[in-house]
This record gives C-alpha cells, sequence and structure tokens, in this order.
C-alpha cells in the first residue's frame, strides 16, 4: 500500500516506520516545512495528488499539563485543524481507508472502572487537557460521520492506553512516568546514589503499553479496517501500580538501592484503565510483557540517549 503518515518523527510514527511490516509498504512522510496540516487548501491539494491507499493519522499538538493549562486555544483549534483538514481532505479526494488515532484523554475523568468505548461523552473530561480531549472527540466523531454519509470510506479510530518505548522522551522536563523513572533509574545507579524518591505511596495504578504494541495493532487494523469497530481502544486492559512500576525497571536496568516516598507530592489520578474487550474481539492483544517493553525502552536510551552525548 501507499500510505500517508502524518505525524512521522513523533514515537508513534517512528514505531510504524521502525517495523518489520514497514518495508512491504510506501510511506509519504511529509515534514511540516513541506506540509503544514493546518492549511486546508495545502492538505488537499497533498491528498490528492499523492492519492494515498490508507492515511494514518498521528499528528498533533501535544504537551504535559502546564502546556494545555497556559495554551487551551492552541492545543484546541491546532488538533482540531488538523484532523478536520486531513479527514475532509481525505474524503474529497477519496482515499478509501483512514486511520485515526486518538486519546484516552477523550474520556470522563475520575472513573474507576475500566473505560469502554461507549463512554466517551458520557461524563465531565479532565480540566486541564479539556480543550485536547475536545479536539480528539470531535475529530472521532467526524470519521464516524463520514462513514455514516459515505459507505464506500473505512474511517475509524483508535484509542491508545499510555505508551512508553523507543523514541520516548527522556528529559526529565517533559518525560511521563516510565521514561522517566528510566533516567531516574540509570542516574542513580551510575551515580551510586541509594536511596530513589517516589512521589506519594505508589499505590497508584497506571496503564502503559509498549509503543512497539500499537504499531503492531495499527498494521494489522490497516488490512482488516473493515471489521474493526469505528471506535476502539488500542490498551492492555490491565495496569500496574507506580511501585510495580518501578521495581521492574529496577530490575532491568540493575539497580539495587532502595525507594523512599514523599507523601507531600501530587500522584494525580488514582486509576484510568482502557477496557480492552473490543480489541480482543477483534484478534488482538498485545504481545510484549512489561520487562521486554522496559528492556527495549532501556536499550533504546543507552544506545541512543546516552550513545549520543
Amino acid at each position: 500500500m501507499k500510505i500517508f503518515l502524518t505525524g512521522a518523527s513523533g514515537m508513534v510514527g517512528r514505531n510504524l516506520l521502525e517495523h518489520e511490516e514497514a518495508g512491504n509498504h510506501t510511506w509519504l512522510t511529509p515534514r511540516h516545512s513541506d506540509l503544514d496540516l493546518t492549511d486546508f487548501i495545502a492538505t488537499c491539494q497533498y491528498i490528492d495528488k499523492k492519492q494515498p491507499d490508507l492515511i494514518i493519522h498521528a499528528a498533533g499538538r501535544v504537551g504535559g499539563i502546564q502546556a494545555n493549562m497556559r495554551e487551551p486555544v492552541r492545543f484546541l483549534i491546532e488538533n482540531l485543524d488538523m484532523g478536520r483538514n486531513v479527514l475532509l481532505a481525505a474524503a474529497k479526494a477519496g482515499v478509501p481507508k483512514l486511520i485515526n488515532i486518538g486519546s484516552s484523554c477523550m474520556y470522563p475523568r475520575n472513573r474507576n472502572d475500566p473505560l469502554k468505548e461507549e463512554d466517551v461523552l458520557s461524563g465531565e473530561l479532565e480540566p486541564t487537557n479539556e480543550g485536547y480531549a475536545l479536539a480528539k472527540i470531535t475529530i472521532a466523531r467526524l470519521a464516524d460521520y463520514l462513514c455514516r454519509e459515505r459507505s464506500e470510506l473505512n474511517y475509524k479510530t483508535v484509542v491508545p492506553c499510555n505508551l512508553y518505548g523507543r523514541h520516548d522522551k527522556f528529559d526529565p522536563r517533559w518525560s511521563h512516568l516510565i521514561p522517566a523513572i528510566i533516567y531516574k533509574l540509570h542516574q542513580a545507579k551510575i551515580t551510586g546514589v541509594r536511596k530513589v524518591e517516589i512521589w506519594g505511596d505508589g499505590n497508584a495504578r497506571r496503564e502503559f503499553m509498549y509503543a512497539g504494541d500499537l504499531a503492531e495493532a495499527l498494521f494489522k487494523a490497516s488490512y482488516d479496517l473493515a471489521d474493526m469497530p469505528s471506535l476502539m481502544n488500542i490498551g492492555l486492559g490491565y495496569d500496574f501500580t507506580v511501585n510495580e512500576y518501578y521495581q521492574m525497571a529496577a530490575e532491568v536496568i540493575g539497580y539495587d538501592g532502595e525507594f523512599t516516598h514523599d507523601l507531600s507530592k501530587p500522584v494525580g489520578m488514582n486509576r484510568k484503565l482502557t477496557d480492552a474487550s473490543k480489541a480482543r474481539a477483534w484478534g488482538w492483544v498485545a504481545s510484549s510483557s512489561l520487562k521486554e517493553g522496559l528492556a527495549k525502552t532501556y536499550d533504546f536510551y543507552l544506545n541512543t540517549m546516552i550513545g549520543n552525548k
């Protein structure tokens, strides 16, 4: 297939392109300087000229809590414009298949039960990233609406759980939980620090999936899109405590020091777990164990992040 991949330089895009299956396809991966997805006319012209068989829309304006709170207009408008332009341009050009990548931020806040696809728009969103979430919800709905109006189109949305893996951000100023743990424990190991601090009691639960497993799911979707639900979670369906992530990472890294807990520090939500039953019924489950995923991620960190310094 000829596949137009937006966001090719991000973690999801890079994991797709380095997957063993990628070599069987032709990839269109323009840089932002070559194609501004917020420009509808330019996006239409590009897609009409290239006529891809499939579009995977992985591009987006992303950032942490502070960035989302500081610039809600930017996170809403840029993600809305990019998604709208890609989907409408694809439909206009007659592109038959499109996979839109959503976010678990689309789900209501403070739900202890596993998040089902039907839960979207059933409750209040997390205020700190509401703009981003609203954009993701709107584009997922747009994909569904286009298919309702034009039966020849197969435009579906996948909702990944939290991801980690190769090409992650390890800088402590920007990193999420898993790369932050890897960075912290590696630094403790090489500097001889015998105690590593964990925020809170470490009992909060988190669902993190290896990014290579998402790549597997996206390739399956590219071949089996017609049988996939219009909106589907791609996740583990189970989670671990923050303490368990630290303990497994310490085993992988070879850190044998102690852990302490700072109970005065914020820990965020107690749990955000996706329901993976639809993905299992579709025939997909994540293949990487936590230890395997952490080992591959740490190897990438050592060879790429450390090796380039």
